[in-house]
């Protein structure tokens, strides 16, 4: 029998998982510790202290240690996955500087400067100052170097949160290829630093000595240092393996390597994404983002405030259900789960837009939230089953976009996160793109693409293909009725479709006023 086991850290917005695979895929032991220590010194801001990331993924391999004895010293290599967007200033003795920024921060870069040189022409020539106004208002670096010059002064480096964890295991200023999503001078074609010549360095008033080195997905960021091995609990010399970002590592512990293969992420960010070898934008000029596989390309479609729309409707709306579910001992979403059981496909005429915040291009930066059909009839029920039928319409449009960029048909839909786990979200999915819907085997599928980057790394598997055969398997499938597939069919593309194009002027008129 293999005895072997692997370690992901999955660190993500609400909570820290600590995960003892083995290399099957299967989890042996877990470790969940919550966050609840964000701050937010002014609405719509939340930072962190990026010490208590740190020390919280520590409590979790403790915990680890304690429980699961016999698998953790087992454990042969780890792999950090983390939240994406999430900004660390340390100065020059590797401390903290400031709060860590969080990538659900709303603060705005007010004071930008047009571009110098043939970048200012060309962006004018391509239409493309929206995405550039996106950019410059939205580069934490460039709002903390105006704001707290002294904190930027004092910068020795400038990571993301997986860069800043994989710094406190091993000591190294290294970070995973795969993890760079961010507003920073970051080439998405070739996986690098970007040129001086860059327009980026323009933007974000960034060194090239700020950033870490750059290693590939499956490669070696370094070893457990001692001060590490003691705070964690892990040996030393213990191999860390560069891994991806959330969505990155989904995808890959997903089991979609293909181009014909599509992972829905049912997270507070739905995503819908496709691997792919070849640099598509998915949107044009819209960079499709590093892979969890070395020289490979996600393509992305996003909304933005995904499964964030179920939170927020448990919290205006769903108090009742709330009070039965703590009655009951069981999930506020088990209790909505059966209120919605009922409702037809179409939720009797009610249809919802879930753009609750903009895009850059698709959609514009003018784009609201929407729902429209109510009758006298409707429950908030219906709300609740528009909302998530919403969702899926939007990332239907995503896969449309995608198969028409590709020009390869997409035949099979993986879902993974939160929403994932709702019978009711992935039958309306499967019905949406007509197609079979399937959970993978575990819910934790970001720590399982760690835990694969991990076990190709150190040679477990010679390939991501044997790795993902070996460690991802089907879990239950969800095929579409054919007659709310039809529904939803002429729903889709009679309205839905429709809706966006009817409603931007008046969009635009309230995103001029507010």
């Amino acid at each position: 029998m293999n005895n072997k086991t692997l370690l992901s850290i999955d660190n993500g917005t609400q909570s820290l998982r600590a995960i003892i695979f083995d290399v099957d895929g299967n989890i042996l032991a877990k470790s969940q510790i919550p966050f609840n220590d964000y701050q937010s010194p002014h609405p719509g801001w939340y930072e962190l202290n990026p010490e208590i990331f740190w020390d919280t993924l520590c409590l979790a391999c403790q915990r680890l240690r304690s429980t699961a004895k016999e698998h953790f010293d087992n454990i042969q290599a780890i792999a950090v996955t983390t939240l994406r967007n999430t900004v660390v200033n340390l100065d020059a003795e590797g401390r903290p500087l400031r709060p860590a920024i969080i990538w659900t921060d709303q603060r705005k870069f007010e004071h930008s400067q047009p571009l110098k040189g043939y970048w200012k022409y060309l962006f004018q020539l391509a239409g493309l100052n929206a995405t550039l106004d996106n950019f410059q208002s939205s580069c934490q670096a460039a709002w903390i170097a105006h704001h707290q010059p002294e904190v930027w002064q004092n910068t020795h480096k400038y990571l993301l949160l997986s860069g800043y964890l994989n710094f406190q295991l091993t000591g190294n200023y290294k970070d995973s290829v795969a993890s760079q999503v961010s507003y920073i001078p970051f080439d998405y074609k070739h996986h690098r630093w970007a040129k001086p010549s860059d327009w980026k360095w323009q933007i974000a008033p960034i060194t090239p000595n700020q950033l870490p080195e750059l290693v590939k997905p499956g490669d070696l960021i370094g070893h457990i240092q001692s001060n590490a091995a003691q705070s964690t609990g892990l040996p030393q010399g213990l191999p860390v393996i560069a891994a991806g970002a959330d969505k990155a590592s989904e995808v890959l512990g997903s089991g979609c390597l293909q181009p014909h293969q599509a992972c829905l992420s049912y997270g507070t960010t739905a995503t819908i994404n496709v691997t792919s070898d070849k640099y598509i934008e998915p949107v044009r000029f819209i960079p499709p983002y590093p892979s969890s596989i070395a020289d490979s390309y996600t393509l992305e479609f996003q909304i933005h405030r995904g499964y964030w729309m179920v939170s927020w409707f448990k919290e205006e709306f769903a108090h009742a259900e709330k009070l039965l579910s703590e009655k009951l001992g069981v999930a506020t979403e088990q209790v909505l789960e059966e209120s919605v059981s009922d409702i037809p496909p179409g939720s009797d005429g009610l249809m919802l837009q879930p753009y609750w915040s903009p895009g850059v291009k698709v959609p514009g930066p003018e784009a609201r939230g929407a729902i429209i059909g109510f009758k006298d009839s409707h429950s908030k029920a219906h709300v609740y089953h528009a909302i998530l039928e919403g969702i899926a319409y939007g990332l239907r449009e995503g896969l449309e976009n995608i198969e028409h960029k590709t020009n390869q048909k997409i035949e099979q839909l993986y879902v993974s996160g939160g929403g994932s786990q709702s019978s009711t979200s992935m039958q309306l999915t499967a019905d949406i793109f007509n197609r079979t819907a399937v959970r993978p085997h575990t819910y934790e599928t970001s720590a399982l693409g760690a835990a694969i980057n991990a076990a190709v790394g150190i040679g477990i598997y010679n390939t991501y293909a044997d790795a993902s055969d070996a460690m991802c398997r089907q879990g239950k499938a969800f095929e579409p009725i054919p007659e709310n597939a039809k529904i939803y069919q002429k729903l889709y593309q009679e309205t839905y479709k429709r809706l966006y194009k009817q409603l931007k002027p008046l969009y635009k008129n309230l995103h001029n006023l507010n």
